[in-house]
C-alpha cells in the first residue's frame, strides 16, 4: 500500500467497516473481492461509493475495506460511512457537501432486545381473558 493513504471507520446495525482511501483510478475491494461482486445487489454497491459519487470522485480514489459483521445492507452502510470519514480527511473542504448530503451522521437504529416476560422486544404472549 502507498504510505499517501486515508483510513476510515465506519458502523452501522452490528457491522464495522475499515476503510482505506488511497489515490488511485477508481478500483474498489471489499475484503479483497471486488464490489460489485461482494454486493449482490446494485443498490448497496451504489450506497457504499455514495460519497464518492456525490463528490464526483469516483475515479480518483481506490477503495480497499475490510468489514465484519452483520448483513449485507449493514456492511454497505458501513462501508459508506467509513468512505465518507476517509474523504473528510483527505479534503476537509467537502465536509460540507457530505454533511448536507447526510453521509457523516451515523445510523444508530439498532435491533432492540427482547424483554423477559414477553415473546420478543414488543410482542406480547397471547393473552386469554377466560
Amino acid at each position: 500500500m502507498a504510505a499517501n493513504h486515508f483510513q476510515g471507520t465506519g458502523r452501522r446495525k452490528t457491522s464495522v467497516a475499515r476503510v482505506r482511501l488511497v489515490p488511485g483510478t477508481g478500483k474498489r475491494l471489499v475484503n479483497g473481492v471486488d464490489l460489485d461482486r461482494y454486493f449482490s445487489r446494485i443498490t448497496l454497491s451504489r450506497q457504499a461509493v455514495g460519497p464518492l459519487v456525490a463528490g464526483n470522485l469516483m475515479e480518483k480514489y481506490d477503495i480497499h475495506a475490510t468489514v465484519h459483521g452483520g448483513g449485507h445492507a449493514g456492511q454497505a452502510g458501513a462501508i459508506c460511512l467509513g468512505v465518507a470519514r476517509a474523504l473528510q480527511i483527505a479534503d476537509p473542504t467537502l465536509r460540507g457537501l457530505l454533511g448536507k448530503e447526510g453521509f457523516l451522521t451515523r445510523d444508530a437504529r439498532m435491533k432492540e432486545r427482547k424483554k423477559y416476560g414477553q415473546a420478543g422486544a414488543r410482542k406480547r404472549f397471547q393473552f386469554s381473558k377466560r
